[in-house]
């Protein structure tokens, strides 16, 4: 290991030869033992394969670009939450310019992601993709598609499917701290995506996001 994760270990965690550590190349998690901490080099040695039990639903979370600030929150808790991609989502009442600058954004997401994946110890960090055009989010592919909505639509747990297979792919659409519109509402029922809600009260965009995804993971796990 090289770099800032070098640092961090050697540095902050006054990491020595002889500690073991639980590592992970995104793909599958080790124990390993440090062999030797330098500065900016670390050499682990890999002990043994640490079985990870995979998540019981695959969740896309398209999130509306909200202030960066928060988008942020979005991004760490819904890592946290087992999120396996997040795409980001211009809509109608997105604050303007937050798209543009959405690309320059991306690659802190993914540090976000990645960091969050190790605090939670999770393998697999999530995927962070380019931000896109509310249209082109109504494309995202998965078995279960659902659209986050005020009061006026049935509860997400009703929506639920009741056989509930391992390994299923699900679809969560947020929309911003305005609202949708009702072209974009008529589009994502025209697109197949079912209306839900959270209950009578209006959510911050990121609780939205945290509640929803707790709601689809437990649904999953029992």
């Amino acid at each position: 290991m090289r770099g800032e994760d070098a640092r961090h270990l050697t540095r902050v965690l006054r990491a020595a030869p002889g500690r073991l550590f639980e590592i992970s190349d995104n793909q599958a998690a080790y124990l390993a033992e440090i062999m030797e901490a330098r500065g900016e080099r670390v050499v682990f040695r890999v002990i043994e394969p640490i079985a990870a039990a995979a998540l019981p639903v695959e969740i896309a979370l398209c999130a509306a670009l909200i202030k960066f600030d928060r988008f942020e929150w979005i991004v760490e808790k819904a890592t946290e939450l087992g999120v396996a991609r997040i795409l980001p989502v211009e809509t109608a009442r997105s604050e303007k310019g937050l798209l543009a600058a959405a690309a320059g954004r991306r690659e802190r997401w993914v540090k976000i992601a990645r960091e969050s994946s190790q605090q939670s110890r999770r393998v697999t960090a999530p995927e962070i993709l380019p931000a896109v055009r509310f249209e082109a989010s109504l494309a995202v592919d998965a078995e279960f598609r659902y659209f986050l909505e005020e009061g006026a639509a049935p509860p997400l747990a009703r929506r639920l499917p009741e056989h509930r297979t391992a390994g299923a792919r699900a679809a969560l659409l947020l929309g911003p701290e305005g609202g949708w519109t009702d072209a974009e509402r008529e589009g994502a029922a025209g697109a197949g995506w079912q209306a839900v809600s959270l209950g009578p009260q209006v959510l911050r965009a990121e609780t939205a996001a945290a509640a929803a995804l707790a709601i689809l993971l437990h649904a999953w796990i029992l």
